[in-house]
């Protein structure tokens, strides 16, 4: 079996949330719950933070995480997991796990692993669940994902997908920022032209498919939001509460 690693991007320096990593849901801070729940996971072989910020390198230190120094210039959470690979390079498969997801289920890793090692033709796997009841699928930051019968995207969107031109019944598939990579496609995604669709739409997923390559989706029911707003992070907070995960 290849060897597996889970990747906790963190940067210090966001622009709608400085110092996200770090901030506290009930005595830890952000990053460490993302960490703990990556490590639940039995499908990954080794877990590691990859930060530019010694900020974040001492909190994982300090809860005994791994934890690998960075380049500063890098431009994307991709550019960061491929200093990853080449610090690791014995790990045949990288998982990109969102530093701002600290409700994320080591299930759902576990299922776009699975689904990367079951097709190994397919470049990326990655997740995405149905949109909720009360959510918005118009609102251009919440990412759409339209599937192909053999569960491969077809396309990303910031629009709604499927356009509903006819009233027919169809779910609108939120997509989920966990990406599962082969080593060798990872180690040139850097090399493959900015495609236009990229672009417009401001997805660097949109990349891999306008250059003829695979991303499969692993289907949850659900999952919890991620954090991108201190809003966002009050709402997580909440979450946490009524699972009885802090007091």
């Amino acid at each position: 079996m290849p060897k597996v690693i889970g990747a906790i991007p963190a940067r210090y320096a966001s622009t709608r949330f400085p110092g996200k990593p770090l901030a506290t849901i009930g005595d830890k801070p952000m990053v460490q719950w993302v960490y703990e729940a990556a490590s639940r996971c039995s499908d990954l072989d080794l877990v590691v933070v990859a930060t530019d910020d010694e900020r974040i390198r001492e909190a994982v230190k300090n809860f005994g995480g791994e934890v690998l120094l960075t380049s500063d210039q890098h431009e994307s959470g991709t550019d960061r997991l491929t200093e990853v690979a080449e610090y690791y390079p014995d790990h045949e498969i990288l998982v990109n796990i969102q530093g701002d997801e600290p409700g994320i289920d080591p299930a759902l890793i576990s299922g776009v692993v699975q689904l990367k090692l079951k097709h190994p033709e397919w470049s990326v796997t990655t997740a995405a669940r149905p949109f909720r009841p009360e959510e918005d699928p118009l609102v251009p930051d919440r990412v759409k994902v339209i599937l192909s019968k053999s569960g491969r995207a077809l396309y990303f969107s910031r629009s709604l997908l499927p356009f509903p031109r006819n009233k027919i019944e169809h779910p609108v598939y939120l997509h989920l920022g966990i990406y599962a990579y082969q080593r060798d496609f990872l180690l040139r995604f850097h090399t493959l032209p900015t495609s236009i669709l990229e672009r417009t739409e401001s997805l660097e997923q949109l990349r891999p498919l306008e250059n003829d390559f695979h991303i499969g989706v692993h289907l949850v029911e659900d999952a919890l939001p991620a954090v991108d707003t201190p809003e966002d992070l009050n709402q997580i907070r909440g979450f946490f509460k009524k699972m009885g995960l802090v007091p």
